[in-house]
């Protein structure tokens, strides 16, 4: 019984401690991050503590950018004011963080051109990092390079304001 117990201790050791050194993880202890900006046209997002940019990215966007997006499929990035409403450390996409995308008024619009408004819009990393990706490349969602997510992701928390402008 002793030999066992030591062997699984063991064993949970090893695979605690694999979990809190994967590099994908990383630690944020600066400032609060209060808004995420992102300006579509200038193909930028920018981190900010209040009035202050702590941090800077160029981005990628939906396959059709200009314009917002009106319903699912349409290739386009979301404009408006959201919330940054959950996180998925086991992306495709390396690493995610879900915007708050359709609100009520995106559901209504798309409703009303009796189609569904969509869903499913994060800011992620590359599904392959080795391969050059187009411009605009995603189905409506921001993307960053995986070094990048990783920042954003520890930098970021959930609940955080995001606005996406033209």
């Amino acid at each position: 019984m002793r030999r066992r117990d030591l062997l699984l201790g063991t064993a949970a050791m090893v695979s605690l401690g694999a979990c809190a050194t994967d590099p994908k993880f990383r630690r944020y202890d600066g400032p609060e991050v209060t808004f995420v900006v992102v300006n579509k046209g200038a193909r930028r997002m920018h981190l900010l503590h209040n009035d202050t940019v702590l941090r800077s990215y160029n981005i990628h966007l939906g396959f059709a950018p200009v314009g917002p997006k009106q319903f699912e499929g349409d290739g386009k990035t979301p404009e408006g004011l959201y919330r940054i409403d959950r996180r998925n450390p086991n992306s495709q996409f390396h690493l995610s963080l879900g915007i708050s995308y359709p609100n009520v008024n995106d559901v209504a619009a798309a409703k009303a051109a009796g189609r569904s408004a969509g869903g499913d819009i994060f800011i992620h990393g590359q599904k392959n990092p080795f391969r050059k990706d187009d411009p605009d490349w995603t189905w409506g969602c921001i993307a960053v390079t995986n070094d990048e997510i990783e920042e954003i992701y520890a930098m970021v928390a959930d609940n955080t304001l995001v606005t996406l402008n033209a």
